[in-house]
């Protein structure tokens, strides 16, 4: 078997895809699980992003179908998470409004994410190694400082973290282990990002979000696609059977297997 089969069959991306019907499976995926844990509804982490819009949609249809079922109320809470003045803060609202979220909140991470950065810092100083914290290295605190404020919130509020990470992102490792990473259910999970861009339009995402360049938000100016040096087209074409350039399978596979340690469990003995 070649490794782009593999790859594909690990990750359970279809060559094609119904959005209409890919949508009622999501919904009725995320309905279950929340019955079977016995939680009141879903968190999601609205970043102003495409992945997040739709797995926001998917989210509400789920607590809403619910909530009529049952006769309780099960609820889709979104969180706002900028790092300081965040530029395009208004996509994440924008997001929310589109959706009907009734419960919605802003969690500020600058202030937690510096002082961490402060401390380490000064390990670092006790070390013998005075330096700055690393771009890529603060980047990563900023992840998983949010994470740390979804599930005290979800903890409280007994709510599923819902993650956003999908089949593009998981053949590269382009996620924070133990930041966005970490979450309780992954509804986008076997698709790829041109299917879940072609979720987007069915579900009713905002134009502004679906003309955004695909950004992990870590730093100014950040985009996915500058950052691994792939082009999500390639990466999609990839994972559904096709034919790619020679330099873009190199590095899709390269990179693939340098992250193995992101999608293993934990190694033990």
């Amino acid at each position: 078997m070649s490794l782009q089969r593999e790859i594909i069959e690990r990750l359970g991306v279809k060559p094609e895809i119904d959005p209409g019907t890919e949508i009622r499976k999501r919904v009725d995926f995320l309905k279950q699980y929340v019955k079977q844990s016995g939680t009141t509804g879903l968190l999601i982490a609205i970043s102003g992003g495409i992945d997040s819009a739709v797995a926001t949609g998917l989210c509400k249809r789920a607590t809403d179908e619910l909530s009529e079922e049952s006769g309780k109320e099960y609820i889709t809470l979104g969180v706002f998470q900028p790092y300081g003045d965040q530029a395009d803060i208004q996509d994440s609202y924008a997001v929310a409004e589109a959706f009907g979220l009734t419960h919605k909140v802003e969690t500020n991470i600058g202030e937690a994410v510096d002082e961490i950065a402060i401390e380490v810092e000064h390990g670092f100083k006790s070390l013998g190694i005075p330096r700055h914290l690393s771009r890529g290295g603060k980047g990563n605190v900023k992840a998983r400082t949010r994470m740390v404020m979804q599930y005290a919130l979800a903890f409280d509020m007994n709510l599923l973290v819902v993650g956003t990470d999908h089949a593009s992102e998981a053949i590269t490792g382009f996620y924070t282990k133990w930041g966005d990473g970490a979450v309780d259910i992954t509804p986008l999970s076997s698709l790829n990002k041109r299917q879940v861009r072609l979720l987007a339009s069915h579900l009713g995402v905002p134009q502004s979000v679906l003309d955004k360049a695909p950004s992990a938000g870590l730093w100014e100016g950040q985009t996915d696609e500058d950052e691994l040096g792939i082009k999500y087209a390639e990466n999609s074409a990839y994972l559904e059977g096709k034919e790619i350039s020679e330099e873009a399978r190199e590095k899709l596979e390269k990179q693939y297997l340098k992250t193995e340690h992101k999608r293993s469990p934990i190694p033990g003995i």
